[in-house]
């Protein structure tokens, strides 16, 4: 009889699971209680007639959802400490990583896809808002740019040592060595922490605001977008080096590390597509700013 309920398979149905429930509850708290934020900003006193126009609905969102996040990778440890992620369930992990990041892609083809319709065609983009955003070149009239061999390629560099630390790491972990692991996620920690602090220090020191043109606007989101990646990913390599450190990865389990490694060579695959097309193709023969 016990035989019969024996698994021969390497499927795992996982146990009921309140937290795409939760999650959704908390994503859409976190969306009003933004809209509603927002709202205030303007000027508006309630969104819907509900009194949101404040930050309090958006964080308690935010709250929820952080709270699901670390509630729901929390069962997946779980479920892989008690030896279910077989096979083919590590490969379909793989795959939702795969998609997340195809997701991610995008997302920021959206951006590049805006600073790119602005800089081609800067003519059209003032026809069509009627306002003289560009002055019909590219960057806008009395742009001053970045020095992209400055702070930008500082910074370039900084992630790419960051990529070949983290390699470092991936490397000792599948050849068993812990304390390469340990001290190659140490390096891309500190080299993440060091980028984004770069990175703060060039938007204080930017001769542009947001608002001040198309040409502002369209950097500043691209590039903060990717700096908040950054700020996440580190988040990322911080719970797997202690995770490394308690020795929840071996040569043969360490989906979470490698989901994390993809995501940071993710994050340094498009800096340099924002290097390249950002600070020095769109900046090329503008007036440098030196300040």
């Amino acid at each position: 009889m016990a035989d019969a309920h024996q698994k021969h398979h390497d499927y795992h149905i996982i146990d009921p699971s309140p937290w795409p429930l939760v999650g959704s509850i908390g994503a859409l708290v976190m969306a009003l209680g933004g809209i509603g934020w927002m709202q205030g900003l303007k000027g508006a006193d309630s969104l819907l007639g509900l009194p949101i126009a404040n930050p309090v609905m958006f964080l308690v969102g935010l709250a929820i959802v952080l709270y699901t996040m670390f509630g729901w990778w929390g069962a997946t440890i779980k479920e892989a400490h008690e030896g279910h992620h077989t096979r083919v369930v590590g490969l379909h992990l793989r795959y939702g990583m795969i998609m997340f990041i195809a997701s991610e892609v995008m997302f920021f083809v959206a951006w590049f896809w805006a600073f790119f319709d602005a800089s081609l065609f800067p003519d059209e983009a003032s026809q069509v808002a009627r306002v003289a955003f560009t002055g019909g070149q590219w960057p806008p009239e009395g742009i001053e740019v970045l020095d992209p061999m400055h702070l930008p390629l500082y910074n370039t560099i900084i992630l790419l040592l960051s990529g070949t630390t983290i390699t470092w790491a991936h490397h000792a972990l599948l050849h068993g060595d812990r304390k390469g692991l340990v001290n190659g996620l140490i390096l891309t920690i500190l080299l993440g922490i060091l980028f984004s602090i770069v990175q703060v220090y060039e938007y204080g020191h930017a001769p542009f605001a947001f608002k001040d043109s198309i040409y502002g606007a369209t950097f500043y989101m691209a590039t903060g977008f990717h700096g908040f990646h950054v700020f996440v990913g580190t988040i990322f390599l911080i719970v797997c080096l202690v995770r490394a450190m308690k020795g929840d990865f071996t040569p043969k389990q360490h989906f979470g590390f490698e989901a994390a490694a993809w995501y940071w060579h993710f994050v340094d695959v498009v800096w340099l597509f924002l290097f390249f097309s950002i600070y020095i193709w769109a900046s090329w023969g503008a007036p440098i700013y030196h300040g």
